[in-house]
């Protein structure tokens, strides 16, 4: 499956989603081949880390000229979708690549942090990808909206008034489980780890696992 984690709007919190993910699957035992399309190179940096600490499992990020020949090869393209997880982290500073990536993926995952302008741009992605779809014939592919760096404390409301106005958007899949705004996203990044590598006890591993049963039920079920 070609899963593309994608939004127009920067901070969303896309390279440390990815991340965790990749992790997530190479330990599930899946093939898991990393894109980094976003030139700020976070995910990257993450992952160079992580090798020179040698955390298991190893991951590895493939190169700009690496997607070039995939995004061209069909049959690796088949091959991936059968027997592969490839995750791609893109960014609108690389707007052309974006797009090329978003017409391969069998799925985009937009992670929506809790605010209205986050509302906004993610209203004017779902348009970006509908004239996508159209100017190239292209059959719509999941996409699914979850709440990323959702606010803690109880009595601050902004977070389900964002879900609740993701709910209402067309064409999408609303996943329920959120991930907060917590330190542990950050620290664990920085050093190379998933978050429930660094605390497999903590709220954040937890909320993690929550997304993930969501994102990957048949995984799960296997």
């Amino acid at each position: 499956m070609i899963t593309v984690v994608a939004s127009l709007k920067g901070g969303s919190g896309k390279s440390t989603v990815t991340f965790n993910l990749a992790i997530w699957l190479s330990n599930a035992e899946q093939k898991t081949v990393l894109f980094d399309l976003d030139p700020q190179l976070t995910l990257t940096d993450a992952v160079e880390l992580r090798r020179e600490e040698n955390y298991k499992p190893l991951l590895s990020v493939q190169s700009i000229a690496e997607f070039d020949k995939f995004k061209t090869d069909t049959a690796n393209q088949k091959k991936s979708r059968k027997s592969q997880q490839v995750l791609m982290d893109v960014g609108t500073a690389d707007l052309e690549r974006m797009q090329q990536a978003l017409l391969l993926a069998d799925r985009i995952i937009v992670p929506v942090p809790p605010s209205q302008a986050d509302i906004w741009s993610t209203q004017r992605f779902l348009q970006m990808l509908d004239k996508l779809y159209r100017e190239h014939k292209k059959t719509r592919c999941e996409i699914i909206t979850f709440l990323n760096r959702a606010d803690t404390h109880h009595a601050v409301r902004e977070s389900d008034e964002t879900a609740a106005a993701l709910l209402t958007l067309p064409n999408t899949k609303f996943v329920k489980s959120r991930l907060y705004q917590r330190t542990l996203y950050r620290r664990s990044f920085s050093e190379g780890l998933a978050v429930f590598e660094m605390h497999a006890r903590s709220k954040a591993a937890r909320e993690f696992m929550a997304l993930v049963a969501n994102l990957y039920p048949d995984i799960i079920k296997d």
